[in-house]
């Protein structure tokens, strides 16, 4: 199989987590009995199922991650930091960003994962799904996400006729963990910056798509959890994070 990097998005502000990141980066809040941070959860998965090359894409409070983190020896993993460019905004800019500083090149196979997602998916299959199908990129997608708001269902004079409330949809939805040939940093080179920057899945993927690249989706019902607002993070069971990760501390 062959060994990816990751690279790992924690630069974000966290607005969704206001206030908790006045004070935090959104990746360093504690989680679990052990009150670990939540990207201490992602650099031990990738290094569980043999990632053990990593750049962090750092910007907000970056300083409490590389004061934690350091060079990652601590956890048996080599880190590489890089600094988004204000100049190259969305998560796209900042890959393509860490492109121009040379931590990933063209050759390499790329794990790329959002920093406030927790999940114990078996990266090493993603991998191998990845491989086999010789794609351009890979979206881990999962079926039975539950929204968190009511849905109104209303006809075509704007009457609403009643209310789903927090529905189960039916497609699959995207987790934040992607697979890349490091053939798409040139299509990331290729593609124009507006004010607003370039995003994976809004922008890369489409295009790749559009080119008729090969674009997989691997659908899995692992345990995945998007952190990254309030509500979730206050409802997050601990106990339950102690349960599912036990062996990533072992």
């Amino acid at each position: 199989m062959t060994i990816a990097k990751g690279l790992i998005f924690c630069g974000g502000p966290g607005v969704r987590l206001r206030p908790i990141t006045y004070y935090f980066q959104k990746t360093m809040l504690p989680i679990g009995t052990r009150q670990k941070p939540l990207l201490e959860y992602v650099v031990r998965l990738l290094k569980f199922h043999g990632i053990k090359d990593v750049a962090l894409l750092v910007n907000y409070k970056a300083e409490q991650i590389l004061n934690y983190f350091d060079d990652g020896s601590r956890f048996n993993v080599k880190i590489s930091y890089v600094h988004d460019d204000p100049k190259l905004k969305g998560t796209a800019g900042s890959l393509l960003n860490a492109y121009k500083h040379g931590v990933i090149d063209a050759e390499d196979t790329l794990l790329i994962y959002y920093g406030d997602i927790l999940t114990n998916m078996n990266l090493k299959d993603l991998l191998r799904y990845h491989q086999k199908r010789r794609a351009s990129a890979t979206v881990a997608l999962a079926s039975g996400f539950t929204v968190r708001v009511g849905l109104a269902d209303i006809d075509d004079n704007g009457n609403i006729r009643g209310f789903a409330e927090k529905p189960t949809l039916k497609k699959p939805v995207s987790i934040g963990i992607l697979v890349f040939k490091g053939e798409v940093l040139k299509v990331l080179s290729e593609l124009k910056m507006d004010r607003r920057g370039l995003d994976l899945m809004g922008n890369v993927i489409p295009r790749l798509i559009k080119a008729g690249k090969p674009v997989y989706g691997y659908l899995t019902d692992t345990f995945w959890y998007d952190v990254g607002s309030t509500e979730a993070y206050e409802k997050l069971d601990h106990k339950l994070v102690d349960d599912m990760f036990f062996r990533l501390f072992q």
